[in-house]
C-alpha cells in the first residue's frame, strides 16, 4: 500500500477570491481536493470555473449550519436558525446543542448536496462539515454518516491526529465527549475516509514548520488528510471575517515548491477523495 496525501482546501464559493485562489493552490502547489459551501452566492458559478480550470481537483460539499441562511425555508429548520431566517452562529448553536434537530439537520445538509450534483453534475467526491459541526453530538454524527451511506461517498474523520482539549477552538468538555462517542458511532458505519485526519495547520500553526511536522507523523503506509484554508483577500473580506489575511500565508506555504520536494522525497503520493 502507498503513502498517499489528501490535502483539502476548506470554504469554496465562500467569495469569489476564496475560490480562485482554492484554484491557483491546486494548479500551483499541493491541493488535491476542496469542500464546496453551497448556501454562498458565487458557488455554483465557481464549480462551474472549476470543472473547467481544474479537472482533476476533488470536489466535495462543506456541509454548512453555522454560516449564512439555509437552503431549506428558515421554518423547516428552525432549531438551527435566528428569527431573522439566518444560521446560529458557532457561539449560539453550541449552547442549543440539546434541543438540535438531527432531522433537521440531515434535511438540510441533504438539500446542500443535491445542490452540488445540480451544479457539478456528479457526485461530490466526500463531505465534511463547516466548524465541524457535524461531529458536536452522537444524532448529528450519525446523520452525517447516514448522508454519506446513501450517496455512497467519503467522508472527513471525526478525529483529528492527537485531538485534545481546545482543539479547533471547541470547548473542551465537547471535544471530549466526541472523543467519546466518536469511535463507537465511526466503527457502526465504516466509512470511506483516510486513516488520519490532521486539523492542526491553521491560523498561527500554519506554518513550514507545522506542515512537516505533520508529514513527520504519517505511517509508512496508508492515506491522510491536512485540511487547510488558502485563498485571495481583500479588504472588504477581511473586515467581514476573523480568518482572512490568514488565507494568503497558507496560500504561500502550499505553493512553495521546497514545501513539495519535501512531499516528494518522502514518497508521498497526493491524491483527493475520489481515489479512496
Amino acid at each position: 500500500m502507498a503513502l498517499r496525501l489528501i490535502i483539502n482546501a476548506d470554504d469554496y464559493g465562500r467569495s469569489p477570491d476564496i475560490s480562485r485562489g482554492i484554484r491557483d493552490a491546486h494548479l500551483h502547489g499541493m491541493v488535491t481536493s476542496t469542500s464546496c459551501m453551497m448556501i454562498m452566492p458565487s458557488v455554483v458559478a465557481n464549480i462551474k470555473i472549476a470543472l473547467q480550470e481544474t479537472p482533476n481537483l476533488g470536489l466535495g460539499v462543506h456541509l454548512v449550519l453555522t454560516s449564512g441562511k439555509p437552503l431549506l425555508p428558515a421554518s423547516q429548520i428552525s432549531t438551527f436558525t435566528k428569527a431573522g431566517g439566518e444560521f446560529l452562529n458557532i457561539t449560539e448553536l453550541v449552547k442549543r446543542l440539546p434541543n438540535l434537530d438531527p432531522d433537521e439537520a440531515k434535511a438540510e445538509w441533504h438539500a446542500q448536496v443535491e445542490a452540488f450534483i445540480a451544479a457539478a453534475e456528479k457526485k461530490p467526491t466526500h463531505i465534511d462539515a463547516h466548524h465541524h459541526v457535524s461531529y458536536f453530538t452522537p444524532n448529528l454524527l450519525q446523520a452525517f454518516l447516514e448522508l454519506a451511506r446513501e450517496y455512497d461517498i467519503a467522508v472527513r474523520l471525526p478525529i483529528a491526529y492527537k485531538m485534545e482539549a481546545g482543539a479547533f477552538g471547541l470547548p473542551a468538555k465537547l471535544v471530549e465527549q466526541i472523543l467519546d462517542f466518536g469511535p463507537r458511532i465511526l466503527e457502526e458505519f465504516q466509512p470511506r475516509s483516510p486513516d488520519a485526519f490532521f486539523a492542526s495547520f491553521y491560523d498561527k500553526n500554519a506554518t513550514r514548520g507545522e506542515f512537516l511536522r505533520i508529514l513527520s507523523h504519517f505511517l509508512p503506509n496508508g492515506t491522510f488528510e491536512i485540511m487547510c484554508h488558502p485563498g485571495y483577500v481583500d479588504e472588504a473580506f477581511a473586515r467581514e471575517s476573523a480568518y482572512a489575511y490568514q488565507r494568503m500565508n497558507e496560500f504561500e506555504i502550499l505553493t512553495d515548491p521546497t514545501m513539495r520536494n519535501e512531499v516528494e522525497k518522502r514518497g508521498i503520493q497526493l491524491i483527493s477523495f475520489a481515489q479512496l
